[in-house]
C-alpha cells in the first residue's frame, strides 16, 4: 500500500508541475505572502473579466498588505480581503456576478459577497476543501498553483462561531508577478 501512495503522490506533484508551467502569464499570476510562505495563485480572467480587473487594481493600490484572514473554517475556506477585519469591510466597489461552471474545490480562490449576487467588492477566500454548494453562486476568480500548505496553516476560528478568528493572521502582501522586479 505504500507503494501506491508514493505513485499518487508522484502523480499529484507532476500534475501540480503542470499547472505551474501553464500559468506562465506574470499579469495574471499573483504572489500572496503569507508570514510563513508565497502562494502562487493563477487569476481566471476567462471566467472573470471584472473580478480579475478590479483584484489587481487592489492589488496594485497595496490594499491588501497586512489584511487579516478574518474567517477560517476547518476543511472548509480561507476568508480575508477586509481591511476591517470584521467581515463587513471593503474597498467600495461591488462588483456584478461572474458566475461560471466551475467547480469550488481544493486550492480555487473566489469572492466572498453577501446575499445579493452582485455585492463582491474586495473580500476573497480561498477553498480548503470542495463545498459543492456554492458552484454557481459565487464567483471564481483563481486558483492556487502553489503554497497551499501555507494556506493550510492560516488560524481557523471555531465552527460554532461561523470561523470567526480571534486572533487572525495577516497577509503580509500580495503582488502582480508582472510587477515584481527580477
Amino acid at each position: 500500500m505504500n507503494k501506491l501512495k508514493r505513485i499518487v503522490f508522484l502523480l499529484a506533484v507532476a500534475l501540480l508541475s503542470i499547472g505551474s508551467a501553464q500559468a506562465a502569464d506574470p499579469e495574471n499570476t499573483l504572489i500572496m505572502e503569507l508570514p510563513w510562505g508565497a502562494v502562487t495563485i493563477e487569476m481566471r480572467p476567462d471566467l472573470a473579466p471584472q473580478h480579475v480587473a478590479r483584484i489587481k487594481e487592489l492589488t496594485r493600490k497595496g490594499f491588501y498588505d497586512g489584511t487579516p484572514f478574518h474567517r477560517v473554517i476547518s476543511g472548509f475556506m480561507a476568508q480575508g480581503g477586509d481591511p476591517t477585519g470584521t467581515g463587513t469591510g471593503g474597498s467600495g466597489v461591488k462588483l456584478p456576478a461572474e458566475f461560471s461552471g466551475e467547480h469550488f474545490v481544493r486550492g480555487v480562490v473566489g469572492m466572498a459577497r453577501s446575499s445579493s449576487p452582485n455585492s463582491g467588492d474586495s473580500q476573497f477566500f480561498v477553498m480548503l476543501g470542495t463545498a459543492a454548494s456554492l458552484d454557481g453562486k459565487y464567483t471564481i476568480w483563481g486558483r492556487v498553483l502553489e503554497g497551499m500548505e501555507h494556506v493550510d496553516k492560516i488560524t481557523k476560528g471555531p465552527e460554532s462561531d461561523n470561523g470567526i478568528v480571534a486572533k487572525p493572521d495577516k497577509l503580509v502582501r500580495i503582488r502582480v508577478a508582472a510587477d515584481i522586479k527580477k
